[in-house]
């Protein structure tokens, strides 16, 4: 895990890649191509980048008819406002006739840090889980990103993309990407636990710290949070008998409600969810947020201790 480099950053240079394969391939953005990292798609090919200024709902209505061209739109703000703001526009224009647009939001969950609550986005999953159709992705790093961002483009129908802000381990390089396919990165009998996004290098390191007290994890990655891979979940849920979620996102509708609907009533296990609690995020550096949150290695090797 030396590497540390953003999602984001992963997923603007992979767009210059798709931009070079697939000729339909066009991105648009709202104002934001410096911070969304679409910057490297705009300076490569200016006439299929489209800025559409601060207004997220025309642009998600816009990458709509673009889609109907046949087309494939890339679509980046920060998550706030891009499944936020722009929600009705994403539910009813995209979603609903089923087009196929691709939803990338950067800037997701606690990690953006000193911009604070007011844009450390912690609903966006459960927004983008809960509309009928919708494709969920959260990668867990650079490299993951890079694959997911490729995927998308073959990939036929409505997707959400979940990037970060901050730079983090790029450990995935060897894995492989399969949309609704969890990847197992550790395995271990005394309990499951089912991360995403930030979150996986945490959950890897916490298994460590774990195994120094002689519990073994087996650490999931579970980079699509709809369709979630239940033949996995359910798995490593009657293999450990105890499952963790780690989700930078509130506890309320992202990757721990999308693991219990799995297991509830099938699976009998201990269960407990690491998230945001039902609250808002704040400002301050990424790494004391995350802290303050919860969410880091230590914290979550405790939590896990607890349970057992």
């Amino acid at each position: 895990m030396a590497d540390k480099i953003a999602t984001r950053e992963a997923y603007g240079k992979a767009l210059v890649e798709l931009g070079a394969q697939n000729d339909r391939v066009v991105v648009l953005d709202a104002d934001l191509a410096g911070a969304t990292m679409t910057k490297h798609f705009k300076a490569a090919y200016p006439d299929r980048f489209f800025d559409m200024g601060i207004a997220e709902a025309n642009m998600v209505n816009v990458a709509a008819g673009l889609s109907t061209m046949g087309l494939v739109p890339f679509c980046s703000t920060f998550a706030m406002f891009g499944a936020g703001r722009a929600y009705e526009q994403v539910r009813n224009s995209i979603a609903y006739p089923k087009f196929n647009v691709k939803l990338c939001m950067s800037h997701a969950g606690v990690s953006v840090g000193e911009d604070g609550g007011s844009h450390q986005c912690i609903e966006d999953l459960a927004l983008m889980r809960v509309i009928p159709g919708m494709t969920v992705i959260v990668p867990a790093d650079a490299a993951e990103a890079r694959k997911a961002t490729l995927a998308l483009a073959d990939f036929q129908g409505p997707a959400y993309l979940r990037l970060a802000r901050l730079a983090t381990p790029v450990f995935t390089d060897d894995q492989p990407f399969e949309i609704g396919k969890a990847n197992v990165l550790r395995e271990g009998g005394d309990v499951a636990i089912f991360a995403c996004g930030l979150m996986v290098s945490e959950a890897l390191e916490a298994a460590k710290l774990l195994e120094q007290d002689g519990i073994h994890a087996s650490v999931i990655n579970v980079h699509t949070i709809k369709p979630i891979d239940a033949q996995c979940v359910t798995e490593y849920a009657e293999k450990c008998g105890n499952v963790v979620t780690v989700e930078e996102h509130s506890v309320i509708g992202g990757l721990g409600d999308a693991v219990a609907d799995v297991l509830m009533g099938k699976v009998n296990c201990k269960f407990h969810k690491i998230g945001v609690q039902d609250q808002f995020g704040q400002s301050g550096k990424a790494a004391d947020v995350l802290r303050e949150y919860g969410l880091t290695a230590d914290q979550i090797a405790a939590v896990v201790k607890s349970r057992l």
